[in-house]
């Protein structure tokens, strides 16, 4: 609760309602000095002649740090095991090579699960006891796969690991909107974004460190160490940010109009059919890469090298979209990325084709790098117009988006993935086969009208 000084206050929140649940108001005259006064000002926010003090903002830098490191789970849990599937397909006796890839696609068919139920729920009991769900499912699935003996109970072990990290994922933007407001939220997102990006970077190498001083149980073990150490942080420093009086009833009910208000709105459906078609063939990439990179082309340990090289097309897109989306609007961006995608897969296809399959390696690292390029300029700017009519549901309505595009994503990746034939052509064909595809349900979303003309938001 905040802390009011003096009946002045009271009035001046009666007549200009704040929200001040997460703030410390001060009249500026409680200010001693002159001095005092201009610190005040110059550290502070004013609002009508009263010192608005987010209580947060000392420990900024904290913040952001623990809050990256757990929207960050994700992103490790997929990336850190890419480099040991081929070892994990052989000690659980995997029958088809292409299996191994069910590693990756059923953690992101689990995270698509738990998107739908961890924003509500947090609204209701909390953020910080949310949060400890979400861990204590990760920490369950992640033991699961560590004692693992059998490849479906590694499995079973992955949804549960995609089923909990969604928690601190979800939970994560709903504790930024409560501490922070307007440009000190962008800020906040934007370095939470930058570290979130930088993970698939690094990530895979780290994967490959462990496994050369021990086997890929001990990336398991690196999981849970990581998670321990994050809610653990996160329980001694962060309080809860969601006062009592705010909480809304969990409610099955209140999900449901969310599907079917974003089902009911053409713009809605129509962008999260085609951020799931796109980004199903991002997930196709992640699950055949290392088939792709280690035993297509052999790179062996050096496929961590070039993964990062290739995410690091996605970070470049992303600083470039944040400066070009304020000019040309994100609907003019949404549909020239997937222009170009769509068309240069095409084009790849058939080159690769024509080289058996099997392209040179310069030209396949190329290929991809402009295409995840493009990719960058999508990440945010789909969801971004799909949630535009939901404002009045934001909250449940960007649980849906997110879920929905997801469970669409996970079946195309899958696909994608188990078409692999030794050959870069089930991945160059899907990017172009579903990137058409994508273009062609935002053309049905804008009625049949060119996407570039319209006027960008």
């Amino acid at each position: 609760m905040a802390l009011m000084v003096g009946e002045e206050i009271r009035c001046l929140l009666s007549r200009k309602p704040l929200d001040v649940s997460r703030n410390i108001l001060i009249p500026l005259s409680a200010c001693r000095s002159d001095a005092s006064a201009q610190t005040a000002k110059k550290n502070k926010r004013l609002v009508s002649g009263y010192v608005l003090k987010n209580r947060y903002l000392n420990r900024f830098g904290e913040t952001v740090a623990l809050l990256a490191l757990m929207m960050s789970l994700t992103a490790m849990s997929i990336d850190t095991i890419l480099p040991a599937l081929a070892e994990i397909a052989q000690d659980l006796r995997v029958q088809r090579a292409n299996d191994s890839q069910l590693m990756v696609s059923l953690l992101i068919f689990g995270m698509s699960l738990g998107q739908v139920i961890y924003g509500p729920l947090s609204d209701s009991i909390g953020r910080k006891p949310t949060i400890y769900i979400g861990f204590a499912i990760y920490i369950a699935g992640s033991l699961l796969s560590l004692t693992a003996s059998l490849f479906p109970v590694m499995l079973v072990g992955r949804v549960l690991q995609g089923l909990g990290a969604a928690g601190p994922r979800i939970v994560t933007v709903a504790i930024v909107r409560d501490q922070f407001e307007g440009r000190a939220m962008a800020r906040v997102m934007s370095v939470i974004m930058s570290v979130f990006i930088f993970v698939p970077v690094v990530a895979p190498s780290f994967g490959q460190a462990i496994l050369l001083v021990a086997d890929w149980r001990a990336i398991f073990v690196a999981f849970i160490l990581l998670a321990l150490t994050a809610v653990s942080w996160f329980a001694i420093r962060q309080p809860e940010t969601l006062a009592p009086d705010r909480r809304k009833q969990f409610s099955l009910r209140r999900i449901g109009r969310g599907v079917r208000e974003v089902l009911s709105i053409r713009a809605s459906l129509g962008y999260t059919i085609a951020a799931g078609f796109i980004f199903g063939s991002f997930f196709g990439y992640l699950n055949s890469a290392q088939q792709i990179f280690q035993e297509l082309y052999g790179l062996g340990v050096r496929f961590s090298l070039a993964f990062g090289l290739i995410a690091v097309s996605i970070g470049c897109a992303l600083f470039f979209n944040a400066r070009m989306v304020m000019r040309f609007g994100m609907r003019l961006l949404t549909s020239r990325a997937l222009i170009g995608i769509s068309g240069l897969s095409s084009v790849y296809f058939i080159a690769a084709w024509a080289a058996g399959g099997r392209p040179p390696l310069w030209s396949l690292m190329g290929y991809l790098m402009v295409a995840f390029f493009g990719i960058g300029f999508l990440f945010g700017n789909l969801n971004a117009i799909a949630m535009e009519p939901l404002g009045h549901i934001a909250g449940v309505g960007a649980a849906v988006v997110g879920s929905l595009s997801t469970l669409i994503s996970v079946p195309v990746g899958i696909l994608i993935g188990q078409c692999y034939n030794e050959t870069v052509l089930p991945l160059t064909g899907g990017f172009a086969l579903f990137g058409m595809a994508s273009v062609l349900a935002i053309r049905w979303t804008e009625k049949r009208k060119p996407v570039g003309l319209r006027t960008p938001p």
